[in-house]
């Protein structure tokens, strides 16, 4: 089964992280039972998914979500579409988005030790990536002669081309100049052949976390947070959305409008965020 899901995300472009994820979830309901998922009835599945809701050690919403959708994907997979399993909607949530203020994204930059770190941080507010677009950064994807970044297409998104702070492209040269990064801009470990290989999802969301109890702010931040306020930030700065749209790596413009509730308004030279907390 798991190869089967394996071919199928590859084929249609879908993300390895959501792949794990489903996996995961799976794994969890096919050991609970022992017994593969797609043989179980509907009372099984019920009682599994009522036991993620409630008995969960730490109830997750995005456990539950990630089982529903992981099902989702194997019934579809084995043309099983109109299965007598049915399984419940997942409401979307409409909570207002959480968005830093320049200042607070000054001091996360600022708050970390190490200039890596530092620059993590800075990369992916100051370029507005997603976790998995940091990781993927590779050393030639950084075009200091045109203080551009370019981010290739993955999870069916966009290849894009983002502006490069003035203030960025300093700190990476400088990072570059001392720690030597091999490939990948910024990289984990090197592992027993010599290949290097690039950091990870889990160490961004520890870097991130280890330092936004440094800067005097109640908001749980995260990466997502911070290219959420990239977003905001520009809009409110001026850019309109349809340039936004294309930083971001939208392919749709609903889902811009839809991700930042904004209205269009303003200029459409694209530029860094970055450089208005540095006034460069």
């Amino acid at each position: 089964m798991h190869e089967k899901l394996t071919k199928s995300f590859s084929i249609n472009g879908k993300s390895k992280s959501t792949l794990n994820n489903y996996s995961r979830c799976l794994a969890h309901l096919a050991l609970h039972y022992n017994k593969s998922p797609e043989h179980l009835d509907k009372e099984a599945i019920d009682d599994y998914l009522f036991h993620c809701k409630n008995q969960h050690n730490t109830p997750s919403d995005s456990f539950f979500k990630h089982t529903i959708y992981g099902l989702r994907a194997i019934y579809k997979l084995l043309g099983m579409d109109g299965h007598k399993v049915q399984l419940p909607e997942i409401k979307r949530q409409n909570d207002l988005p959480v968005v830093m203020s320049l200042e607070e994204v000054k001091r996360l930059i600022n708050a970390p030790k190490y200039l890596k770190h530092r620059l993590m941080i800075a990369t992916l507010y100051g370029c507005g990536l997603r976790s998995y677009e940091l990781c993927a950064l590779k050393l030639s994807d950084v075009d200091f002669d045109r203080n551009t970044v370019f981010v290739k297409k993955q999870k069916g998104k966009q290849d894009r081309f983002v502006p490069l702070s003035k203030h960025l492209a300093r700190g990476l040269q400088k990072y570059i100049r001392t720690e030597k990064p091999v490939i990948y801009l910024f990289n984990s470990q090197v592992t027993d052949n010599g290949k290097p290989l690039p950091i990870t999802v889990r160490a961004i969301q520890w870097v991130i976390k280890e330092n936004r109890s440094k800067i005097g702010t109640s908001k749980k931040i995260t990466a997502h947070i911070l290219r959420h306020s990239y977003a905001t930030h520009l809009l409110e700065s001026g850019l309109n959305l349809l340039a936004l749209k294309d930083l971001l790596g939208h392919a749709r413009i609903e889902t811009t409008l839809i991700y930042l509730h904004v209205s269009n308004s303003g200029s459409s030279k694209k530029y860094s965020p970055l450089d208005l907390i540095y006034n460069t």
